[in-house]
């Protein structure tokens, strides 16, 4: 795994990508399902372009998710904007909750 990449998933911690609604897996065709193209849009991904969203197990297996940078930024900013909504720490600062600062950052990186 590309250094970039594997730096990224190990920066977000799971509670933060658990936030972020993916789809399940016996929903997705053969080419979002093995990376190929982004879980929500039909973005072909490269490892340049490809944001790992971790491993994933359920009840067809394990799975590594991966999805294109603006996904996942707006995915994060809605996953931020419902967390900082019920969260206490997240009201008076951000900084304060792990899982605020992770998809916090997660926005700035990948919006576009």
């Amino acid at each position: 795994m590309p250094s970039g990449i594997e730096n990224s998933v190990r920066e977000i911690p799971p509670e933060a990508l658990d936030l972020l609604a993916l789809p399940e897996l016996d929903t997705l065709n053969a080419d979002r399902a093995r990376g190929a193209v982004c879980l929500w849009c039909p973005e072909r991904l490269t490892v340049e372009t490809a944001v790992d969203l971790g491993e994933r197990t359920g009840d067809d297996g394990r799975w590594w998710p991966r999805a294109c940078g603006p996904c996942v930024g707006r995915r994060a900013h809605a996953a931020l904007y419902d967390h900082v909504a019920r969260c206490e720490p997240c009201v008076d600062d951000v900084g304060r909750c792990v899982t605020g600062l992770a998809l916090s950052r997660l926005v700035r990186r990948h919006r576009r």
